[in-house]
């Protein structure tokens, strides 16, 4: 089957990107460690910021035996999904709802034991859903007021950043939108730390003159639980008062710097692997940072900054990502392989671009990878190289000799431009149930 190359109008994504000192969270692919809410109540805990009592099922009987422990009518079951959105969420056996109020253990035991090994549908997790493994039996409380907190790493303050609101209990992002006053912003000194005086500072604006002293202990709590575990968030929300005017973390949420997995191996050994892509869990075995995405080609590049131009320039030839995949400065020729193994798992994937900048990666290595990765997966879909950098011109060579289905192209303009075509017609050979085969002419000179 031929291909030609043919110039199409373009398609310019509209890609725009905003910075603020009232941002709440960066824009950025990488991905960090998140942890289940009952990991959260646990070091919530341990830092001396009180939480309901609770306790963690893997089966109905473990939840009936939780509810009877904690001697109450008023229960809450929460399924343990990385997801948000779980209170309104579905599970594929038809029971609504991933967070239930029940007002006895056995009830606790039917409702959690539809819910255990069970896909919940929530607005984040899409149509596939993800699986509960467990439900967190918790006792119920009756908030008066909510409060919103959190410690997180913000570039718009160049470190970390104490945030605050009278308004907890809702979405922090929508506070923010409709009304931006209602929201604190402490910047931390690295160096120093939160202050006391700052924490008070703090409860005093958001109106808790009545608790100063009891809630500057607790954010100096929450920091220093933020330090501790090389946190890049911790957020409570809501932090509430209930009618014996005691205060409780009802809710929170955590996420932990990946660098500092040597140092938090406790932390990082409670990393729920149901919970995330397959595929990138396979990535992160071989140091390569992928991220799923729901386009037609996919993407080998080295560096983030390279990856995400890469994406944007096929956004711009009316193309669409299937993946971000980050090879990193020092990939093998086995990492390579593995990465394209990753790649066309995806039943989506129709074309391969490969970008890589030769700086400290040599591109000898990449096309080494390639051809291996070529051979062994038996390859059939079109794959587009652009190579530049150290050890460029072997690369070439060795592809050249290879004699197999890649096409190595010196412009990136051209090698994307080329990719989405490929995939285009990859995508209607399939559909017409067509084998697709692909062969470079005899006269075609790398």
């Amino acid at each position: 089957m031929a291909f030609i190359l043919r110039r199409s109008s373009f398609l310019l994504a509209d890609i725009a990107s905003k910075s603020s000192p009232k941002v709440l969270a960066s824009g950025c692919q990488k991905r960090h460690l998140n942890v289940q809410e009952h990991v959260s109540y646990s070091f919530l805990n341990e830092a001396g910021i009180p939480t309901p009592k609770f306790g963690v099922a893997t089966s109905g009987a473990e939840a009936k035996k939780i509810a009877t422990d904690l001697n109450t009518k008023n229960l809450v079951l929460k399924a343990q999904v990385l997801a948000g959105g779980r209170g309104k969420g579905s599970f594929k056996n038809g029971l609504k709802g991933g967070v239930r109020v029940v007002f006895s253990p056995q009830e606790a035991e039917d409702i959690s034991g539809k819910m255990i090994n069970q896909l919940l549908v929530t607005k984040q997790t899409g149509a596939a859903g993800r699986i509960c493994n467990s439900v967190m039996v918790a006792e119920r409380k009756f908030p008066r007021r909510e409060f919103y907190f959190a410690v997180m790493m913000e570039r718009a303050f160049n470190g970390p950043v104490l945030i605050a609101s009278s308004q907890g209990g809702v979405n922090i992002e929508e506070v923010a939108a409709e009304n931006p006053d209602a929201i604190v912003y402490e910047p931390i000194d690295i160096n120093k730390g939160l202050q006391k005086e700052q924490a008070v500072q703090v409860a005093k604006k958001v109106g808790l003159n009545d608790k100063v002293e009891e809630t500057a202990k607790m954010l100096l709590n929450m920091y220093d639980l933020f330090v501790k575990k090389d946190a890049l968030l911790i957020e409570i929300n809501p932090y509430a008062e209930d009618a014996a005017e005691t205060y409780f973390a009802l809710d929170a949420k955590m996420r932990f710097d990946d660098n500092a997995e040597f140092r938090q191996k406790d932390l990082f050994a409670k990393r729920d692997l149901s919970q995330e892509d397959k595929k990138e869990v396979e990535a992160s075995k071989f140091d390569l940072n992928y991220i799923a995405l729901d386009g037609s080609i996919g993407c080998l590049v080295n560096g983030a900054g390279l990856a995400m131009a890469t994406m944007d320039i096929i956004k711009l030839h009316g193309g669409d990502p299937a993946n971000f995949l980050d090879v990193g400065g020092g990939a093998s020729v086995k990492a390579v392989k593995e990465a394209f193994k990753i790649i066309t798992s995806d039943p989506k994937v129709h074309a391969i671009l490969v970008n890589i900048f030769g700086g400290i990666m040599r591109c000898d290595v990449i096309a080494e990878g390639i051809i291996q990765a070529t051979k062994e997966l038996n390859i059939k879909m079109p794959i587009i190289v652009r190579l530049q950098g150290t050890n460029v011109n072997e690369a070439k060579e060795l592809i050249k000799k290879s004699k197999l289905r890649i096409l190595p192209k010196d412009d990136l303009d051209e090698a994307a431009m080329l990719s989405v075509h490929l995939a285009q017609i990859v995508h209607l050979a399939r559909e017409a149930h067509l084998d697709v085969s692909f062969e470079l002419p005899d006269s075609y000179v790398v």
